[in-house]
């Protein structure tokens, strides 16, 4: 219940704002949410965090008190937001999910969790078409947009039959669950042996029919693409693209490591085409990848929330944080354009990934010390905000450990 959870600091019920907004419950997350939480606290809105995973944005300056709670899966989830903001002066607050889990949870109950918040997603019978991926790959198919090459298999049976090119990869139908495959959220196999063992694994895991197979697109980080905005109601308030140069692993990041602004004309207009087609309302990151093999773009994934490096669009001089509260208040937001070559690191992860590329021949993209130079905004650390930063590496460290080495 909210009246016993554990919180960082015990201050009194929120006042409303001159906007008449309490503030921003932000579910989930970890450094895109602690990016957002930066970006709100320099408007002076109060943020409360409600998370049951990584504790590193409840340690910004910015977030006034972190809850901890069962978290999205659990039956009473609704139930418990619903009195939080009843129990902490909070009804009426800006909700926005910050991870996959909680933009399922927040997208299936809008209705009911809009009696008590401000919402900044659309139904999840609109949104589910880009989340699923297999519901993604058909929704891009019939708009004439490009995907990577899908197998749609039902059975372990379907699988051995079928006549696959390899390397292929794995993928959960969509993120934020918390099996082992999930985690990994993609798995490789370059052959039908490694393929079959790991279908077999992951499809015990989540069931066959929420496994996606794919041909692997050659090409690591300087292949990957993406499209950063946020929309209002059906329509873009601001976007920009980006290169997601690094990553780690190198040939299917787990996370983004180094992404600098790029021109990408094709994927803002693939972009706009897909979120048209559903009516987005929110924040929102699309990721393509260019096959070298045709030089062209492929939809991959879709992320309606703030992803890892969120915290560049601000320091490019498009701060989506600060615009999402104008949205919410009914203000146009102020005309912006991405600084072209503005980057982000992940420097912990992007020193291993700089040195993988390098083991294998394959320089940094312009040289490290150049892309070290173009870095306005890094994963977790921040002057003005340095305690999530001191606290990442040990934190990274640990769930490595806990998630992948251990498991």
């Amino acid at each position: 219940m909210p009246s016993d959870i554990r919180h960082q600091t015990d201050r009194p019920a929120a006042a409303a704002l001159p906007d008449g907004i309490p503030g921003v419950v932000i579910l989930g997350g970890a450094h895109g949410t602690l990016a957002l939480a930066r970006s709100l606290g320099a408007r002076k809105v109060p943020v409360w965090l409600v998370s049951n995973d990584t504790p590193l944005p409840g340690w910004s300056r910015h977030v006034r008190a972190r809850f901890a709670w069962p978290g999205p899966g659990a039956a009473g989830a609704v139930d418990f937001l619903r009195e939080l903001a009843d129990t902490r002066g909070l009804r009426g607050a800006l909700l926005v999910a910050g991870g996959d889990a909680e933009v399922r949870m927040a997208a299936q109950a809008a209705e009911v969790l809009a009696q008590t918040y401000r919402m900044t997603l659309p139904p999840w019978e609109r949104l589910k078409w880009v989340c699923e991926k297999p519901l993604l790959y058909r929704r891009a198919a019939e708009l004439g947009l490009r995907i990577p090459l899908t197998y749609e298999f039902a059975s372990l049976e379907q699988a051995a039959a079928a006549d696959l090119t390899f390397p292929v990869v794995l993928k959960p139908n969509m993120g934020g669950g918390g099996s082992r495959f999930s985690q990994a959220k993609v798995v490789r196999a370059d052959d039908r042996a490694a393929f079959l063992s790991a279908y077999a694994d992951a499809a015990g895991q989540i069931g066959a029919d929420n496994v996606v197979v794919q041909q692997l697109i050659p090409g690591g980080g300087e292949c990957q693409f993406s499209y950063a905005a946020l929309w209002d109601q059906g329509e873009p308030v601001a976007e920009f693209a980006a290169r997601r140069t690094r990553q780690y692993p190198i040939d299917f990041g787990y996370t983004s490591t180094f992404v600098e602004v790029a021109e990408v004309p094709e994927a803002m207009e693939a972009a706009r085409l897909l979120l048209r087609a559903i009516g987005h309302h929110g924040l929102v990151e699309i990721e393509f990848k260019r096959d070298p093999r045709d030089g062209l773009l492929r939809v991959l994934d879709v992320n309606p929330r703030p992803w890892s490096w969120f915290g560049l669009a601000a320091a490019a001089g498009v701060d989506l944080g600060g615009m999402i509260w104008d949205v919410a208040n009914g203000r146009p937001a102020p005309p912006a354009t991405a600084q072209a070559g503005t980057a982000w690191m992940y420097l912990v992860r992007d020193m291993v990934a700089a040195v993988r590329l390098g083991s294998k021949g394959r320089r940094a993209t312009g040289g490290y010390t150049r892309s070290l130079g173009s870095v306005r905004a890094w994963a977790a650390f921040a002057g003005d905000d340095p305690l999530p930063g001191l606290m990442d590496v040990p934190l990274t460290a640990w769930r490595v450990l806990t998630r992948r080495i251990l498991r």
